[in-house]
């Protein structure tokens, strides 16, 4: 005889006989036997489903077993503070030792700042002007060679190989015409000889230098005032002065470093620190977003420090994969890549780098000081974060 289904809210009675939604073949075909026992990976869809033999909730987007086995997926955006940090391995409170942050940041901010007043920058050829020559050797030729030559008559500058190391563009200091006559005798007499009639000469002015440092800090100016009219609109006034302050930093950082080490800067530089810019604030905007989703789900008496750890942790993967990508590409850029990409990839580097520290251990903290200490607090004041 076969089995009747109740359906138990109308109270009528229809046929069962395998047509229930587990016996279907659809069901069926879900199934894998464990030791001649089916067992059915069933999603559970919204919070507080019971998922487990003994009746307690699985949390919202889990997979449970047919055997009451819970797996927790990664997407799980709703999981408790707790959740997240038995998520983590290496899990520490990011912002109870913000102090700790600011700390590394002015170590390596503040002795480049000295050396920005003190010693400067090692402008290059663009921005305090000198001569460039382009000259086509008959043979390759190696940069080592060139820069032998150079020094040989007492000069320096970049030296830019290209069309299989046969042609060469030199940047040195502005020549008059008795250094450039004994410069190309010792190229030729050092190096080899090269075609006359292609040497091209090209002399750079300092007022392009000054067009070019006046240019791009319009477009840092520009690029600021932008992004932080952006974050206003997107988020609040307060994550826009968070954000612009890591993106200072990250300026800082580079320039300081550049002018530790006395490494020349040119051109490329400028479309570095730009991209920096633009690199850093995408960080700190999705960190910032993730802060906002969870801040409009606080209760009354929540700790605000503890949802803005729990958010950086939330978006710490994907920081973390991200700027090790873009690292990996940058490094071997910088190792294979021409002379001319060298200045470009290693500003970036330390950009790049600096952007990520200043994402997750500056940014959210500085929203974390502006948010307790100034009247424009979330849903209750906010306390300090639980040890």
């Amino acid at each position: 005889m076969g089995r009747k289904d109740v359906n138990r809210r109308t109270g009528k009675v229809g046929p069962g006989n395998g047509a229930r939604e587990g016996n279907s073949p659809q069901a069926r075909n879900g199934r894998t036997e464990t030791d001649g026992r089916p067992e059915l990976s069933v999603e559970i869809a919204q919070s507080g489903q019971s998922g487990r033999k003994d009746g307690s909730k699985v949390p919202a987007g889990s997979r449970v077993s047919g055997q009451g086995t819970v797996a927790p997926t990664p997407a799980a955006q709703g999981a408790s503070y707790e959740q997240v940090q038995k998520m983590h391995p290496l899990y520490f409170n990011i912002v109870k030792k913000r102090y700790i942050w600011f700390a590394l940041s002015l170590l390596v901010i503040i002795p480049g700042v000295i050396s920005l007043f003190t010693r400067g920058l090692n402008l290059g050829i663009d921005f305090q002007g000198g001569t460039m020559l382009d000259i086509t050797f008959n043979k390759p030729t190696t940069q080592g060679a060139i820069t032998r030559t150079l020094d040989s008559v007492g000069l320096s500058g970049s030296v830019q190989p290209s069309n299989g190391n046969k042609e060469v563009l030199i940047r040195t200091q502005a020549l008059d015409e008795q250094t450039r006559n004994k410069l190309l005798a010792a190229l030729q007499s050092q190096v080899g000889p090269y075609d006359a009639g292609k040497l091209q000469e090209d002399k750079v002015s300092p007022e392009i230098g000054q067009e070019l440092t006046h240019n791009a800090l319009l477009a840092l100016g520009i690029a600021m005032g932008l992004m932080l009219l952006y974050i206003t609109i997107r988020f609040q006034f307060s994550y826009a002065i968070s954000g612009i302050i890591a993106l200072v930093h990250d300026v800082l950082v580079t320039l300081g470093v550049f002018s530790l080490f006395h490494w020349q800067i040119d051109a490329p530089f400028v479309a570095a620190i730009l991209t920096i810019f633009g690199y850093s604030i995408n960080d700190t905007v999705v960190i910032f977003d993730r802060i906002r989703e969870n801040e409009a789900k606080m209760k009354r008496g929540d700790s605000y420090e503890d949802m803005v750890d729990k958010s950086v942790w939330q978006t710490m993967r994907r920081s973390i994969n991200t700027v090790v990508t873009v690292l990996i590409a940058l490094f071997s850029v910088f190792i294979l890549g021409g002379a001319s990409t060298k200045v470009f990839a290693l500003a970036m580097l330390i950009g790049v780098f600096s952007g990520a520290y200043s994402s997750i251990f500056n940014a959210s903290q500085i929203l974390v000081e502006i948010k307790t200490r100034l009247s424009d607090s979330p849903k209750g004041k906010p306390s300090r974060a639980r040890a």
